[in-house]
């Protein structure tokens, strides 16, 4: 007999309510509803809108049918602010917001970036939770911090909580006690009775409000799970690796998250200087990485050319001349909204290159530029963490893009197997199921149902590593 289960997978460019069978030798995903995603500008801030992502959620939930359980997963340090009544003070500000500028130097000349990461082992990000914590004007009027799931979470079922692979985003999470840090909040002036009770994925939240279950017509009885409710944390449950296979992983959609799993967060001065992350990831694992930017900047730029014909754009890319123009993805200038390839020919300017001419060469430039990184990124892993690689899973919606697979095998010079898709609402499925008593008892069980059930494409290096030596050597000075 299979489980029917939802997962709400709320990415930072669209969402989805997927209906999950999963059975012996059955791991099935349906899409039953999706809709748009992204930020909201009222006046000089840009917002998220939570209010429509609930409606949105309730929307599918009313469309999946008899389910066993749902849980829900999204991106990673945005929250919302509840009062002591447990009503939301405000629309969660987007983490492209202009707010945390200048806010992290401000923070580190308080708190020592040696500090943070002896306890966080998190990635500097400008927009990490904390530095927006700093900046937030609500704070005084607070009683409870809820990231996105569990805010959407506690609207379907009342129940306050927060889930550890997204609490490990925020830099107030300590990673080797796994719970809150309440001596760091107390340091960057965030009262320490903000942040509710951890829960793990796989433990039970609770059944659906009863106006929930009026509303979606589902059983009041149907429980929502919490799972890795980060979405990386979910799209790792699901990579289709061996139990003994060496691997990295690429979670690419609009962000790109480039890493390795370990037992253990790796906290040298090494890992640090190298800007790696030591998220929380399921069954305890550490989710050992760093961002990349990822598609947003494609994207972006589709949608200033307004076009969606990707596909020919491609294509063209693909007969491009290769190493033409090359930028580096993690540039400051790349990460708000805004006209993409007005800011290409910026970067080229500064750079001393021509900027790309056509669309397709821009394409190739973006796609290019993002398996550098990716490069970089994987052989600094390997040095830090003194783990050798022999295979890298690329999951998500990148692993649709053919050329951007191609390139990550020639550019790493490792074979690529692309796949599943769906990654982040697998994981979501998966853990649910096993908290449901299917026969899951790990991730090695989890992982290996989903190599049964879903194809893979794989990806071959091709060319020669001293053309992308150079190439790096051009983007990033060859240093590490």
């Amino acid at each position: 007999m299979s489980l029917r289960l939802a997962a709400v997978d709320l990415g930072a460019s669209s969402g989805r309510v997927m209906v999950g069978c999963v059975g012996v030798d059955r791991l099935e995903l349906t899409q039953v509803h999706r809709f748009w995603n992204g930020p909201v500008r009222l006046r000089d801030t840009l917002h998220w809108d939570i209010l429509g992502l609930y409606r949105e959620t309730l929307a599918g939930l009313g469309k999946a049918g008899r389910l066993d359980g749902l849980g829900i997963d999204s991106w990673a340090v945005d929250y919302g602010l509840l009062d002591g009544e447990g009503k939301l003070l405000g629309n969660p500000v987007h983490y492209r917001d202009a707010r945390t500028d200048g806010v992290m130097e401000r923070v580190l000349r308080t708190v020592p970036a040696d500090d943070l990461y002896a306890v966080t082992g998190l990635q500097q990000l400008p927009f990490n939770t904390i530095y927006q914590l700093v900046a937030e004007r609500s704070l005084d009027r607070a009683e409870t911090l809820l990231m996105i799931p569990d805010l959407l979470a506690y609207w379907l079922t009342g129940r306050l909580g927060a889930e550890a692979t997204n609490a490990s985003t925020t830099q107030l999470y300590d990673v080797r006690a796994r719970g809150w840090s309440e001596t760091l909040a107390r340091r960057v002036g965030v009262p320490a009775g903000l942040l509710p009770e951890i829960r793990e994925a796989g433990q039970m939240i609770g059944p659906l409000l009863p106006e929930v279950a009026e509303e979606t017509g589902l059983d009041p009885a149907t429980p929502v799970i919490a799972v890795g409710s980060h979405d990386t944390a979910s799209s790792v449950v699901a990579v289709p690796a061996g139990a003994r296979e060496r691997f990295a992983y690429i979670s690419s959609g609009t962000w790109s998250l480039v890493g390795l799993e370990l037992a253990e967060p790796v906290l040298t001065a090494e890992a640090q200087q190298a800007n790696f992350t030591n998220e929380g990831g399921v069954d305890g694992r550490i989710r050992f990485l760093r961002n990349v930017m990822g598609l947003w900047i494609l994207q972006e730029c589709l949608r200033v050319w307004d076009t969606a014909d990707l596909p020919g754009l491609l294509g063209e890319a693909a007969a491009a001349p290769a190493f033409g123009v090359l930028i580096d993805p993690d540039d400051p200038s790349f990460l708000a909204p805004g006209n993409m390839p007005r800011r290409i020919e910026y970067f080229c300017a500064k750079s001393g290159q021509e900027a790309p001419k056509t669309k397709a060469a821009v394409v190739r430039c973006v796609l290019e530029s993002l398996a550098l990184a990716y490069r970089r990124t994987l052989r600094l892993a390997q040095t830090v963490a003194d783990r050798e690689i022999e295979v890298v899973h690329v999951i998500g919606g990148g692993s649709q893009n053919e050329l951007l697979c191609q390139l990550t095998a020639d550019a790493a010079g490792l074979p690529v197997l692309a796949g599943p898709v769906e990654a982040s609402a697998l994981g979501n499925v998966l853990v649910q199921a096993r908290a449901l008593g299917a026969p899951l008892p790990d991730l090695t069980a989890m992982r290996a149902l989903v190599r049964a059930t879903h194809e893979l494409r794989r990806y071959e290096p091709q060319g020669k590593s001293a053309d992308w030596d150079a190439a790096e050597s051009r983007v990033f000075g060859g240093s590490r």
